[in-house]
């Protein structure tokens, strides 16, 4: 198999038959090989000028560089048919007669019979170069072919005699070996065993290289990636493993460093977080999973894109800007600095969707039966931050997903705008300021960066890009492309196609290093664990989702700016809701899992908050002790700041007689992670009292009689607005446990109870009090209280036995929260 023909020679020009391979010439070939050679002469004049040089400009050397054997394995798969050879016939475009020879090899677990008319039908449809005309292109994409066969690689013997092949074809040509590459379009599971083979089997020997091409995913998790570490390392040097993050190849993305070093002048003094308002780094997508099920449910939209593509955009935006641009240890001693000093994730850091036919499509690809519900999430929004000085306290969005409204990618810096202007809201200097890393698609359908104009002026990245000086009414981020200084590539790049000629040239400053990919998992492992029961969010694809995936940044966390109740499925298959609504004990019922419960609780509180204000009533909200609630007070103060507590009365379902500044105390539970988080007026703080004349709980004091009559005096017909409690394993609530006999209608608000656990004594309201509320509620959470649950929704209203089943508001309404836990017990 022979690598290249010299179409150059002077010798080939007068007719007669003197072949190059290199530089490396022969007068003795067959006739097979002299035919191929007229042929080539046919379409010499159409190559060569007649000064010798190549179409590149380039004067031919005299120097052979060798022999370059390129192995693909998974080369009849989806992205070895969509990208890499393509990139490969590029490759060998650009570097005939440059003095390399080339022999390309298929690989695939099918035999070569049914292999070898796979991988031809895929190597006939590549596209030429923009830079080569049509008659060159008929002849490289003839040599190309010539050049290329399959290779059935399944066994070790099928690697041992595809290295033993090799071997054979540089001695028979007499061709000095330059390298190996071996590019593995597998799955992940498939490298070690393949590295392996390779180091055994296919390894060149002195001083020829060898370059390995992994692809994503690399592990799915921080012990997953450090273990493919440890084998690959077994068989490969670092050096020699080139971990391929396409997104690395992207023009602008690649551009990045250079823009920042380009203009680092200009940028010194904003590119800090006293300028720099937010970033955001968005990869969208119009397309769904289908076809790619297997593998997507199993890792999702934060391992598929954001672990990945933006976390390493994100590096670049926030790294320090090397002395040198192509040295690779200085850029990953930089990008090792970045993961170091960022804040942890946790499970409030991101929010999830999923799009609504995406269980459909699961049960479909994977055999699934209908009953089956996947939680992975093809939606995802993460604010990322740091602790890096230059931008402490500067929020990173990344956000990708699968059926959004359009497909785009892009990384925008927003700057802060101090400018006021008085009259001329439309000036310029009062419109946002912006960089942003155009990726491509989407409205302007080219890659490009784009700097505000009142900003600055950039320089341009390097000589292959220029300045876009037309601009159409384009309007991106609701600004008009006239207001951007815009520049773009000149010729535009496949992604794969640079990356494969980097590995080429054996650049390594675009791969993934493994300290960077540790420490990349190492920081996104933790969030993932964190959200694996989580339900995402769904939504029905493109501009329907309206503002339904719209997120807001509370302090460092992140939440819907919409609230969603969705009921897609059958009440029996609870497990797959984000949040149902239905009956329990004939009252009406709500379930999620405990934290989207907790949500809608807190919600729910707030809207009867609101609607009290509204009609011109204080709130009186009656809270009972115990640990349920503590979840519900979290979320109140963390991320309800409309709640109206200005307007709002706090009272007590129940106490402990204890002193109000003990651990074991309602009220001092309430306080420490309540009352002392939110703006309540003092006044508006009713603590029930229990401690009265220096003495707990004494009925000669009288301290229920003045709780009682606090509530007649300010409670509009002594109906709270809202009463919440829980319930004991025993069907206890509030206070009020069973055997307690404290009479029905007309019996007093407030009293003295018997607990049957140390503190004894307890206060409480009464059935007759919490029946009066407009609302009641009663949460239920963790799987201890499945049994109590299940017990509760079989039995008849027996109040002595199970005082929680004497709940039953007169003219209010009652609502059951049970998190999944105490519904399921799963």
């Amino acid at each position: 198999m022979w690598a290249e023909i010299d179409l150059c020679s002077e010798d080939l020009k007068s007719k007669r038959f003197f072949f190059c391979v290199g530089d490396w010439c022969d007068w003795g070939w067959t006739m097979r090989k002299a035919t191929w050679g007229l042929l080539l002469l046919l379409t010499c004049a159409a190559t060569c000028d007649q000064s010798g040089q190549n179409q590149d400009g380039e004067q031919k050397g005299p120097s052979r560089r060798g022999h370059v054997s390129v192995v693909v394995v998974g080369s009849t798969g989806d992205l070895a048919k969509k990208y890499l050879w393509q990139g490969f016939f590029n490759l060998y475009a650009s570097q005939v007669g440059k003095g390399y020879s080339f022999s390309f090899y298929g690989g695939g677990l099918s035999p070569d019979g049914r292999g070898t008319p796979l991988l031809f039908e895929i190597l006939k449809s590549q596209d030429c170069p923009v830079d080569v005309s049509d008659e060159r292109c008929a002849l490289v994409r003839e040599q190309f072919l010539r050049l290329a066969q399959y290779r059935q690689l399944k066994t070790e013997e099928d690697y041992q005699a595809l290295g033993q092949h090799i071997e054979t074809q540089l001695k028979q040509e007499g061709m000095v070996e330059a390298g190996r590459l071996f590019y593995l379009s597998v799955p992940a599971f498939a490298y070690a065993d393949i590295a392996q083979r390779v180091n055994r089997s296919c390894r060149p020997p002195g001083t020829a290289w060898l370059r390995v091409v992994l692809e994503k995913p690399f592990g799915h998790d921080s012990n997953s990636a450090q273990e493919l570490a440890t084998q690959l390392a077994s068989s490969l040097k670092e050096d020699e493993m080139f971990r391929i993050d396409h997104y690395l190849g992207k023009q602008v993305v690649s551009q990045i460093l250079p823009f920042r070093k380009g203009n680092r002048k200009l940028l010194k003094s904003i590119w800090n977080k006293h300028h720099i308002d937010r970033m955001e780094i968005v990869l969208k997508e119009t397309l769904d999973a289908k076809g790619r099920i297997s593998f997507y449910d199993q890792y999702g939209v934060i391992r598929d894109v954001i672990q990945n593509h933006l976390t390493e955009v994100m590096t670049l935006l926030t790294m320090s800007v090397p002395k040198n641009l192509t040295d690779c240890k200085e850029i990953n001693r930089n990008k090792l600095k970045v993961f170091s000093a960022l804040h942890q994730l946790d499970m409030p850091s991101a929010v999830l969707g999923q799009y609504q036919t995406y269980n459909s499509e699961v049960q479909l690809e994977l055999n699934k039966t209908k009953d089956h519900f996947s939680l992975s999430p093809t939606y995802a929004g993460i604010a990322v931050h740091t602790t890096m000085p230059q931008f402490d306290g500067v929020p990173i969005f990344l956000v990708s997903g699968k059926l959004l409204d359009e497909r785009v990618g892009y990384a925008r810096i927003t700057f802060k705008n101090n400018v006021f202007c008085a009259q001329d809201q439309t000036s310029i200097t009062c419109r946002p300021k912006q960089i942003v890393f155009y990726i491509g698609q989407g409205q302007l359908q080219y890659p490009a960066i784009l700097v505000s104009k009142n900003l600055f002026k950039p320089a341009l990245v390097n000589n292959g890009w220029k300045e876009v000086i037309e601009n159409d009414d384009t309007l991106l981020f609701g600004i008009p492309l006239s207001d951007y200084y815009i520049q773009t590539p000149v010729v535009q790049q496949e992604a794969y196609t640079e990356l494969i000629s980097q590995v080429f040239r054996g650049r390594r400053d675009h791969f993934v290093s493994a300290e960077s990919l540790l420490a990349s998992w190492k920081f996104w492992t933790p969030l993932l664990n964190s959200l694996k029961h989580t339900f995402p969010r769904p939504y029905p694809g493109g501009a329907a989702n309206g503002n339904l995936l719209d997120f807001q940044l509370q302090g460092r966390e992140v939440r819907f700016c919409s609230e969603a109740l969705v009921n897609m499925i059958p009440q029996e298959k609870t497990e797959s809701f984000q949040v149902m609504q239905g009956k329990y004990r004939s009252a009406d019922m709500v379930s999620a899992w405990s934290k989207e419960l907790v949500e809608r609780l807190a919600h729910d509180l707030q809207e009867a908050a609101e609607e009290s204000v509204q009609e011109g009533t204080p709130f009186h909200l009656a809270l009972s002790g115990g640990s349920s609630p503590l979840a519900l007070f979290k979320q109140l103060t963390q991320h309800h700041y409309a709640f109206p507590w200005w307007n709002t009365h706090v009272w007590m379902a129940d106490e402990r007689c204890v002193p109000p500044n003990e651990a074991e105390s309602n009220f001092r539970t309430i306080h420490d992670h309540l009352l002392q988080h939110v703006h309540l007026p003092y006044f508006n703080i009713h603590p029930m009292p229990v401690q009265l004349n220096q003495r707990l709980c004494v009925e000669e004091d009288g301290g229920a009689l003045v709780y009682e009559q606090d509530i007649a005096r300010l409670v509009n017909s002594s109906s709270f607005s809202y009463v919440l409690l829980g319930v004991g394993f025993d069907g206890h609530t509030a206070s009020l446990f069973p055997g307690n006999r404290l009479g029905s209608s007309g019996e007093r608000l407030v009293a003295l109870t018997e607990s049957p656990l140390k503190p004894h004594q307890r206060m409480s309201l009464t059935f007759g009090a919490i029946n009066r509320a407009r609302r009641v509620s009663v949460l239920i959470m963790g799987k201890g209280k499945h049994e109590l649950v299940t017990q509760l929704s079989r039995i008849k209203d027996t109040p002595d036995r199970w005082p929680i089943t004497k709940i039953q508001p007169v003219n209010g309404r009652l609502v059951w929260y049970i998190d999944y836990d105490a519904l399921l017990g799963q």
